[in-house]
């Protein structure tokens, strides 16, 4: 079933009962202090600790990648207070489910016992499923925790969110996968790992304790009667190395973020460290052609135009050879457009013109402006008194007016001393000079 009724701790195998359990549930912490990693949340007067230790369980969302110990978190705070503990996954779960867990609940109060719902994958459920245990929550029939690798802003109804407090939990660093690998020995009385299989290993978890315990299981399982673990035999049972993309998640868009900014910053050792990062993830190289085009566009601009054509090339160039050859062109780019003066002028002018042009009025076009095809328009006024600027001196009609009449005179465009801009800068100085010397009186 979709729903678990379980007391908290009957449910978790024994260490010794190795048959068919994974080693990470034989692992699982039966104790907060067993707990390895997030100590941001569990050290002495932080939040979870204050709850495990007062008994006051409140509703909570637990959002971090996998692997990093949601789920066993949530069963040892409802073993702490004592409470009724119930399990749905969002997965498989329906409103029919949700029911049933108010049911068991309600029962529960009656007999004076406290209940605990834990969600697991909250963000699978819909805004109906997920409105389901709002009236419930608010009457405190039981504690609510979700657990979510997905940003809680964007997946969990604010309604919801409101009632419930936040915890992000943080991928394991090596240190505490390596107590986890120590623990693993132990319980398996395995042969000891080398120091290099051992960096691989925790390289190879990428901060998740259940993909560590896993491929331990496995290469112990291989290779139980060998005297030592070493690399070469990791190798064999690893399989491709797969680090955590998340693509289309918020680790995805948090290294996108990293790579655009790297690059803004001009920092290309940076810039070229978070692009390798998302191709290594899995990330479509054509996607990051086109992000590259955008930062040439918004960072760069006219401080160098030729940023915008270097990228274009670079994506061409993948379009051609494909991977892994086309991923130098990405590289190139990435690393020119990392050293090329920065501007986003042209950028924060577009933006401001567009705020203009939705928030004011339809203004007409200026008579001299417009355009005059016919006999009717001419007479008309159309075109009346436009000065063709290549007949001008310096090839520039000093005072004329191109905006619509009764905008008030605003630079949209201010390019800065960097680059080509600078250059563009003294340009523009000069033909504002000789508007102000057209508009003086005589």
């Amino acid at each position: 079933m979709a729903i678990q009724d379980a007391l908290f701790g009957d449910e978790l195998p024994s260490a010794t009962a190795a048959v068919g359990v994974p080693l990470a549930e034989r692992l699982r912490p039966r104790h907060l202090d067993e707990v390895v990693g997030q100590r941001p949340l569990l050290a002495p007067g932080r939040p979870l600790r204050v709850a495990f230790e007062s008994g006051r369980l409140p509703s909570m969302i637990l959002w971090g990648p996998p692997g990093v110990g949601k789920t066993t978190l949530a069963r040892l705070l409802a073993g702490a207070t004592g409470a009724h503990f119930i399990v749905l996954s969002a997965v498989l779960a329906g409103v029919k489910d949700i029911r049933e867990a108010v049911e068991q609940a309600t029962a529960q109060r009656r007999a004076g016992r406290a209940t605990v719902v834990f969600v697991d994958e909250v963000h699978r459920f819909n805004k109906a499923q997920q409105d389901a245990f709002l009236p419930h929550v608010e009457a405190g029939l039981f504690s609510f925790i979700g657990a979510t690798t997905e940003n809680p802003s964007f997946e969990v109804n604010s309604a919801l969110l409101s009632r419930a407090t936040v915890h992000v939990l943080k991928p394991l660093d090596d240190a505490d996968l390596g107590e986890l690998v120590r623990r693993a020995e132990a319980l398996l009385k395995a042969p000891p790992l080398s120091a290099a299989a051992h960096e691989r290993l925790v390289a190879h978890a990428d901060g998740d304790a259940r993909r560590l315990l896993n491929a331990y299981d496995n290469l112990v399982a291989a290779h139980a009667d060998a005297g030592e673990l070493d690399e070469a035999r990791l190798e064999t049972t690893l399989g491709e190395l797969l680090r955590r993309g998340d693509k289309g998640g918020d680790v995805y868009y948090d290294t996108i973020s990293a790579l655009h900014k790297s690059v803004r910053g001009s920092d290309p050792d940076a810039a070229l460290y978070w692009l390798a990062r998302l191709l290594d993830a899995g990330m479509d190289p054509r996607y990051a052609a086109r992000r590259l085009l955008r930062m040439a566009s918004e960072d760069i601009g006219l401080a160098d135009p030729r940023a915008l054509r270097l990228a274009l090339d670079a994506a061409e160039v993948y379009e051609r050879l494909g991977s892994p050859e086309g991923e130098l062109a990405l590289a190139e780019a990435v690393a020119y457009l990392a050293v090329a003066p920065k501007s986003n002028a042209v950028y924060k002018a577009w933006n401001a013109v567009r705020d203009l042009v939705r928030t004011d009025g339809t203004r007409p076009v200026p008579m001299h402006l417009r355009n005059a095809p016919t006999r009717l328009m001419k007479g008309l006024g159309h075109g009346a008194g436009y000065r063709y600027a290549h007949d001008e001196a310096e090839g520039y009609a000093a005072g004329e007016r191109y905006l619509p009449e009764g905008l008030p005179a605003t630079r949209f465009y201010e390019p800065v001393p960097r680059g080509l801009e600078a250059r563009i800068g003294e340009r523009l100085a000069q033909l504002r000079a000789l508007d102000d010397a057209a508009d003086a009186p005589d």
